[in-house]
């Protein structure tokens, strides 16, 4: 490999990496037009295996908007980032694959009680899987999310 192909990589590592902790901003904060924007015109979800449904971005976007009113706190930990890009013949490609851990620690919806917060913390972990596309117009996007979750717990 020559030192522009092992600069392009890491370049595109790095763009790789700013959608996916981009996806758990947009989430966390609650910005829709966001997520949908880090998606590929064609770009789907899948949050089926967690209890939610599967679709196209925007489509899941409006219900995660609407799901995610009973976790006004949240906070996405997106870790332990595998991303595989692919490899035509030494060159980078146009697409690329990246599977993480995360943890996803929330806070239901709840009353407060002489300043103290009754609701119950939530909890959810597993891994996701990203599939993305070089996109001539912005960069990197993804053209799928799949959540695995694998635990859940909520605690008073």
């Amino acid at each position: 490999m020559t030192q522009r192909v092992d600069l392009a990589t890491v370049m595109d590592r790095l763009a790789i990496d700013e959608v996916v902790t981009g996806y758990a901003v947009a989430v966390d904060d609650g910005d829709w037009a966001a997520y949908r924007a880090l998606f590929t015109p064609a770009g789907r979800a899948d949050y089926s295996s967690a209890g939610g449904i599967e679709g196209p971005a925007a489509e899941v976007a409006d219900w995660l908007a609407e799901t995610m009113k009973l976790f006004p706190v949240r906070q996405h930990l997106i870790v332990n980032r595998l991303i595989r890009l692919e490899d035509l013949g030494g060159s980078p490609g146009d697409r690329a694959e990246v599977r993480a851990d995360f943890l996803n620690p929330m806070r239901l919806t709840g009353e407060e009680f002489d300043g103290t917060v009754t609701a119950p913390n939530f909890v959810a972990a597993g891994r996701y899987g990203f599939g993305l596309a070089r996109t001539a117009r912005d960069g990197w996007r993804l053209t799928r999310v799949t959540v695995h979750e694998k635990w859940r717990h909520t605690s008073a």
